[in-house]
């Protein structure tokens, strides 16, 4: 049984080498792919290459195509930052990106598309019109936006979100200057949730990539911690029409770690993890059943 109708949990992103041997096989199986295995045990994952690139169309039609069998399954997906921090909105990369989208967007399989502005973008009146110039460009789509500077958690920029039906990203992350404090705003008929990690070094006012940014994206929530926010999750989900709870602390595959432990929480009943990830995280995944990646592939293609 899944979790309640119309809410989802899962990581951000599923293509990380270092998920090989916890999450995935070593030696992945002939005809072997992620999004078999992520189905299986979620009914939701954020793409996070979009905002480096544009997404293929014949990529994302494969990945509509992989996550059949889970009917429950969507998609969210990150817009490309060329438009939320390189401020760019060219006519044609604006139809380059949506096309990559359409796929997904078509077969009914994009849940969100997630608006990540950085911390340098603060509310003001140039800012406003700038996020409303998005929101009209990608009217197609359900869209949230994450705003981690706090002068966005106003009335005034609330209502913004609320006036464009825009859905507001709540962040869990790290204290530092002016950061968005933990929230539970509900400003469109999606609830959007992203989980980042409490690490110190975990800076996001700041564009890292490399060990900087695996640094960031190395902590594991406890129990308590995991509470706080459930409460929170609860409380959107009862009035939102789709609620998606995504994690971005994939050092370690803590993100599925921690989504795995939220979910079964939240009443998932699948309880099942990788294998290799519950000898690794004995007392946080106690409970439930090991599934080899391999098993996965087979009942997905069955």
């Amino acid at each position: 049984m899944p979790l309640p109708n119309s809410l989802r949990c899962g990581p951000a992103g599923w293509s990380y080498a270092h998920w090989n041997g916890s999450v995935y096989p070593k030696a992945r199986p002939r005809g072997f792919h992620a999004l078999d295995l992520m189905a299986e045990l979620f009914d939701t994952v954020e793409i996070n290459t979009s905002f480096y690139q544009p997404l293929r169309p014949e990529v994302t039609q494969v990945w509509a195509h992989k996550v059949e069998f889970n009917r429950r399954f969507l998609f969210t997906a990150k817009l490309n930052r060329r438009f939320t921090h390189d401020r760019v909105l060219d006519r044609d990369e604006v139809a380059r990106f949506k096309e990559g989208l359409w796929p997904l967007h078509r077969s009914k399989r994009l849940g969100a598309l997630l608006m990540q502005f950085p911390w340098s973008f603060r509310f003001t009146s140039e800012n406003r019109e700038w996020f409303i110039r998005l929101r009209r460009a990608f009217h197609e789509f359900p869209l949230v936006a994450e705003m981690r500077h706090d002068s966005w958690s106003v009335d005034e920029a609330l209502g913004t979100f609320i006036d464009y039906r825009v859905g507001f990203c709540n962040i869990d992350q790290p204290a530092y200057m002016r950061a968005m404090p933990p929230t539970a705003f509900l400003t469109s008929p999606v609830a959007y949730i992203r989980m980042h990690g409490r690490n110190p070094a975990n800076s996001l006012g700041s564009f890292s990539t490399g060990a900087a940014r695996a640094q960031q994206h190395d902590y594991l929530y406890s129990r308590t911690e995991l509470s706080e926010w459930e409460a929170r999750i609860r409380r959107l989900h009862s009035n939102a029409a789709s609620t998606f709870v995504i994690w971005n602390n994939d050092i370690g595959a803590k993100s599925i770690v921690n989504a795995l432990q939220l979910s079964a929480s939240l009443g998932d009943t699948r309880r099942i993890a990788p294998a290799p990830l519950i000898s690794r995280y004995r007392a946080e995944l106690n409970g439930l059943h090991a599934l080899s990646a391999e098993q996965a592939y087979l009942f997905s293609a069955a």
